[in-house]
């Protein structure tokens, strides 16, 4: 006789940061959470083996705030479960967080990896509340768009002349190029000499940037900018989910969920405000 499938799995989650909306991250369940010494969450619950499997492959490989995700269950899943888990994985990658709605926009390369979904840059925008924003690493303009949306005046810096073209084009797609100043240049000897109520920083992370642990040093020029913001009295920074807060003193970091079809249980990057 075949040895009977598990129709249920008992699934633990480990190395959860106890500031991210977890609920959010492992889905639907009757999840228990435990804190650990060092503060980290575990969660556990009992899932179907569909969900177990979905879960099993949406975690894979993720690291937040600093530590790898571990992901156990009880029995063990199989391989042909995985594989129909991977697919509907790869079907949900296609299904993310749009960056530009608006036809005739422009994005390079980098822009289609790193540009801040159009949704959430506007919803950063909103949590400014009609502040002078700096955003030191304007690149395509997604940000900068998204702040002036929301009835920021903005200055969007950027070291790349072609990039800071995009910015600009993209800005008058959006019909706030009057609401964003756009400056050539590198924002590490500019923002010494500006004013603003806010400074912004999205740097241009890549594809392969750790997903276990980013720090500070592994995001540059970000070090030197902050430094040369300390007249400025809030500072954002965009970082990867894997990014550790406690490399950066008395940060407050948020996670930012997508918000799209296949990506709204997937941390998109970590908002970090320091004041």
């Amino acid at each position: 006789m075949r040895p009977a499938v598990a129709s249920t799995f008992h699934v633990v989650v480990h190395n959860l940061p106890a500031w991210l909306d977890w609920q959010r991250l492992v889905g639907p369940g009757d999840w228990a959470a435990h804190e650990a010494q060092n503060g980290w969450l575990t969660v556990e619950a009992e899932l179907s083996r569909d969900a177990a499997a979905d879960l099993a492959v949406r975690l894979r490989g993720v690291g937040i705030g600093g530590r790898l995700l571990q992901f156990e269950t009880t029995p063990t899943l199989r391989r042909k479960e995985l594989r129909q888990a991977n697919t509907d994985e790869a079907r949900r990658r296609r299904e993310g967080s749009t960056g530009f709605s608006k036809s005739g926009t422009r994005v390079d390369q980098e822009g289609k990896i790193s540009l801040t979904p159009e949704t959430l840059a506007f919803e950063l925008g909103q949590r400014a509340g009609n502040q002078r924003v700096i955003d030191a690493f304007a690149g395509a303009g997604g940000n900068a768009i998204g702040f002036a949306r929301a009835g920021c005046a903005v200055t969007a810096i950027e070291l790349d002349a072609e990039r800071l073209a995009m910015a600009r084009h993209n800005a008058g797609r959006y019909g706030v190029s009057d609401r964003i100043k756009f400056i050539h240049g590198d924002a590490r000897t500019l923002v010494p000499e500006l004013e603003a109520d806010l400074i912004f920083l999205d740097p241009p992370w890549g594809e392969d940037y750790d997903r276990e642990r980013v720090t500070l040093g592994g995001l540059p020029p970000c070090a030197k900018v902050l430094e040369a913001s300390s007249h400025i009295k809030n500072r954002w920074i965009k970082v990867p989910p894997s990014f550790d807060p406690g490399t950066l003193p008395d940060c407050q970091p948020q996670a930012f969920f997508g918000v799209g079809a296949g990506d709204d249980r997937r941390v998109k990057f970590l908002l970090l405000k320091l004041s």
